[in-house]
């Protein structure tokens, strides 16, 4: 949690009450007012290998089915990198949700037999930087709209962890870094090459990663590509102390439910 979202209680020269812990996303000022909200979307991708003389595409088939049927959003993918393995990516704002509807998936057909991967497991939730136009769509509706486009069927997700000297360095470098990633990112983004979805897993990754970033496109080429090119940033090049394991996913099946 960033210092900015503790702030401490004192007056009159009274002592200090405890701390007032601020859990509102911030948003860029919209008709003179600063945008908050205390709403966010969960994201949840599970991987998984079919036992040996199961078809995976199949599976996949099939479990598209069940999920349309009980009209349960969600992407699946083809494992790009194992012939037997199949992902499942779902979402909602409340993180229930992945213990009520997308667990008991794994207790009945066409998973029950499955193995997962939890090398794979990734759990994250949307969050602002503090400069969105409009923070609900950032906040609920970007990453959905993201990766149910039908036009994007290569996803790539993956997690990372910053050096514990990020943290300490002052805002102004911080922001600098931040932005020089940004505007990389952006530039694939409006020549249609890459978009992204980007997400924190402060306390909610097994690995104690920090963020997990999905790139979404037409091609592989140039999600590979930015990659590449975000080597070369600062933020990546000093700071970033572990990535991966990367997951390629070529979508099955998407829908909003």
């Amino acid at each position: 949690m960033s210092e900015k979202n503790v702030t401490g209680q004192a007056g009159g020269g009274e002592a200090a009450g405890p701390p007032v812990v601020d859990i509102n996303e911030y948003g860029a000022m919209k008709n003179g007012v600063r945008q908050q909200m205390n709403r966010r979307l969960f994201l949840q991708l599970l991987v998984f290998r079919v036992p040996a003389g199961t078809p995976a595409d199949k599976t996949g088939a099939e479990l598209a089915k069940v999920l349309a049927s009980r009209q349960i959003a969600h992407v699946v993918y083809a494992d790009t990198v194992d012939p037997r393995s199949l992902g499942l990516l779902t979402w909602s704002e409340d993180p229930a949700h992945f213990v009520k509807v997308v667990r008991p998936l794994f207790a009945e057909e066409p998973l029950a037999h499955v193995e997962l991967r939890n090398d794979f497991a990734m759990l994250a939730r949307t969050y602002a930087v503090g400069r969105e136009p409009d923070l609900e769509w950032t906040l609920l509706r970007r990453s959905i709209e993201n990766v149910t486009n039908s036009e994007f069927r290569w996803h790539v997700w993956y997690p990372l962890r910053r050096k514990g000297a990020f943290a300490r360095l002052a805002p102004s470098d911080q922001g600098q870094m931040l932005r020089e990633h940004a505007m990389l990112g952006h530039v694939y983004a409006e020549q249609k090459l890459a978009n992204d979805v980007r997400l924190t897993c402060y306390g909610l990754d097994a690995g104690d990663n920090e963020y997990v970033i999905g790139l979404i496109g037409r091609e592989l080429h140039p999600l590979s590509h930015v990659v590449q090119s975000m080597r070369k940033t600062r933020q990546t090049s000093e700071y970033i102390e572990k990535m991966g394991p990367f997951f390629i996913g070529y979508v099955i099946s998407q829908s909003c439910g």
